[in-house]
């Protein structure tokens, strides 16, 4: 999805200015993150700008990304569509700011905190060993569709408590959502989520439960009842929040230890390591990339960002910033342990970061407990993509049977 570029501002410097469509960078269709990572142009200022979808600045840098995540005083997560859409549909508590946005984040909270997460696992590893075993004896499987997006979606049905026999459509339309073709799709497809959640919304209205759907629907900013447009918002971000980037988390995963077979046999070997593995491939194959709009100058080494404009934040380039991460590109299990900005930083810290690194961590404790060897088919190689979220859309593994 792109629109046609717009002339460089007077105030942006020539040297920073690069030829980047976001949603379709070149080389994202095989490494995405590598993708990102060639606009960390020569001089690494930090900062480069794009005439692509409205025009705006992209911070490449660990130091500034870390920064802006936090900074609430001169961004805003509101109207941070790229490029610039109309229409009063947001997706909160994404695109909302305090003192809204803590009383949104609140309600979702008491389903993702630790000890939710734990009485989570259970099921997720059920859900695990069943799929696995649905494909073991067959020594093959396309990843993402077998696999990858039935474990989200399945758990986010259940905290909402909504039919898991719609997994299948709700997946097809968070992909379009996710990764549209073009500003009509995204619209169509936004729609279609809309009118399937509004029936349920109505529903949980008349007769509430202690899900999470009925939560919101109930919720409170305050001490006014959230109204329509929130409800559909928060509803909204909870059907698409978790599905794809942790799906594509557990893409690029599979597909590292496809490629490396050295590291897969390490976890198989000895369990204790995955923790800490889990952690390295997150910040080494960081998915989500947010935007801000600018609300007061920014000055970075000598150049202003100015009220208004757009700054694109791709989490993966946290990870990938050798300035930040000694031999960044390098996944080392044994690294230590530091922040890092894949789920985000400040108010807007990903609240479902503890259920992504369970069910990653489940699913490499399963699939090496019962599958030794992985890897990739050498008929049908990997398809990824750039965008809102750096994407798997293809992962076809084979192993001995």
């Amino acid at each position: 999805m792109t629109v046609l570029a717009v002339d460089r501002p007077a105030h942006v410097p020539v040297e920073l200015v690069v030829d980047a469509d976001i949603y379709a960078l070149p080389g994202g269709e095989t490494d995405p993150q590598m993708a990102w990572k060639s606009l960390d142009i020569p001089g690494n200022h930090g900062l480069v700008w794009s005439p692509h979808n409205g025009g705006h600045w992209i911070a490449t840098s660990a130091e500034l990304l870390w920064e802006l995540y936090a900074d609430t005083d001169r961004l805003s997560a509101k109207n941070i569509s790229v490029p610039p859409s109309e229409g009063p549909l947001k997706l909160i508590p994404n695109e909302s700011d305090d003192p809204e946005h803590h009383y949104y984040r609140k309600i979702v909270l008491p389903f993702v905190d630790p000890k939710s997460v734990r009485a989570l696992s259970g099921n997720v590893r059920e859900l695990t060993v069943n799929l696995i075993e649905s494909f073991r004896d067959r020594g093959r499987c396309e990843f993402m569709t077998e696999f990858a997006r039935h474990v989200p979606m399945t758990i986010f049905l259940s905290l909402v408590n909504l039919p898991l026999s719609d997994r299948e459509m709700l997946v097809g339309i968070a992909d379009r959502v996710v990764r549209p073709s073009s500003m009509e799709e995204l619209a169509q497809s936004q729609q279609q989520m809309s009118e399937y959640l509004q029936f349920w919304i109505d529903e949980r209205r008349a007769n509430p439960g202690g899900d999470l759907l009925s939560k919101i629907v109930h919720g409170k900013v305050g001490e006014r009842p959230m109204n329509e447009i929130e409800v559909m918002g928060q509803s909204m971000d909870v059907m698409f929040g978790g599905l794809d980037t942790v799906a594509s988390m557990m893409g690029f995963t599979m597909g590292f230890l496809a490629r490396n077979p050295e590291h897969y046999r390490a976890l198989s070997e000895d369990p204790a390591k995955i923790p800490f593995a889990v952690e390295e491939l997150i910040r080494r194959h960081g998915v989500a990339t947010v935007a801000r709009r600018v609300t007061a100058d920014i000055e970075y080494k000598g150049v202003t960002v100015q009220a208004g404009e757009m700054i694109v934040l791709p989490t993966c380039l946290h990870g990938l910033d050798d300035k930040r991460w000694e031999d960044a590109l390098t996944v080392n299990f044994d690294r230590k342990r530091e922040m890092h900005c894949t789920f985000g930083n400040g108010i807007h810290r990903c609240p479902g970061a503890g259920l992504a690194r369970s069910e990653l961590a489940i699913m490499l404790e399963e699939w090496t407990k019962r599958i030794p060897q992985i890897m990739l088919d050498p008929e049908s190689p990997p398809q990824t993509a750039t965008g809102a979220v750096n994407g798997v859309n293809r992962l076809d593994l084979v192993w001995p049977t």
